[in-house]
């Protein structure tokens, strides 16, 4: 029963999302862009003024407290694994390995994109230093790894953002053939930018406003790098 319900669902999804969801994003992509953007630039010049002017709040604690409130062994260790993609010798390595796959297909565009997401290791410690906001302490929340550098933005969060949202972009234009293939992959990165801001509030590295101001950098960053990766085509999305 199980398996023939989904099935169903599949079978109805895939003609909706090509029929309806790649036309709508090919026709609009543009305007979307440049909402994002503008949003999301608002959004990280509002943070910024509030977490430099005012100290860790009620939000930021109080998502910390129920984050930790469950913790184990096994939530430790999962929640370690997943910002673990995010240290930086792990996100060359993994950076490199994306480059190498797309040249060995002869993608060179695709494998520019996922080279470009390097460069937010640089932004992520150009914010840090001008903005200088301290991480969480023991007096506020459970630290379960140690950190250095500043806390905002999440440079773990700025990544994944960027480097998952690249594969979105690639996933977007490409694998016309396999839909069931793009949208895993689609909803894989987002569940991996997700996961990767919770990892960081739940290990005591980050406070939510932390990682909130990775992620809009990393839209930030994103887009820019997208309005350059889709250029002009007329068709923009497989």
């Amino acid at each position: 029963m199980f398996q023939y319900n989904a099935q169903t669902i599949i079978n109805r999804f895939i003609p909706f999302w090509e029929q309806k969801v790649m036309p709508f994003l090919n026709r609009n992509h543009k305007k979307i862009f440049l909402a994002i953007f503008w949003i999301s630039l608002i959004g990280f010049i509002a943070l910024t003024a509030f977490v430099t002017l005012i100290s860790p709040q009620y939000i930021d604690i109080h998502i910390s407290e129920e984050l930790q409130e469950e913790q184990s062994s096994f939530l430790d260790n999962f929640m370690r694994a997943i910002s673990w993609f995010g240290r930086i010798r792990v996100s060359v390595v993994l950076v490199g390995c994306s480059v190498l796959y797309f040249l060995l297909l002869k993608r060179k565009k695709d494998a520019l994109l996922i080279l470009s997401t390097l460069l937010s290791g640089g932004v992520s410690w150009v914010l840090k230093t001008l903005i200088n906001r301290p991480r969480p302490t023991k007096d506020f929340v459970s630290i379960l790894e140690e950190t250095q550098f500043q806390s905002f933005p999440s440079g773990h969060v700025l990544f994944y953002t960027v480097f998952f949202g690249a594969i979105i972009f690639i996933l977007l234009r490409t694998t016309r053939n396999y839909p069931l293939l793009k949208i895993a992959g689609i909803l894989f990165s987002l569940l991996m930018i997700f996961l990767g801001a919770v990892s960081r509030v739940y290990l005591g590295a980050h406070w939510f406003t932390d990682v909130l101001g990775g992620f809009l950098v990393g839209l930030i960053f994103l887009l820019v790098a997208g309005h350059l990766y889709f250029g002009s085509n007329k068709r923009n999305f497989a």
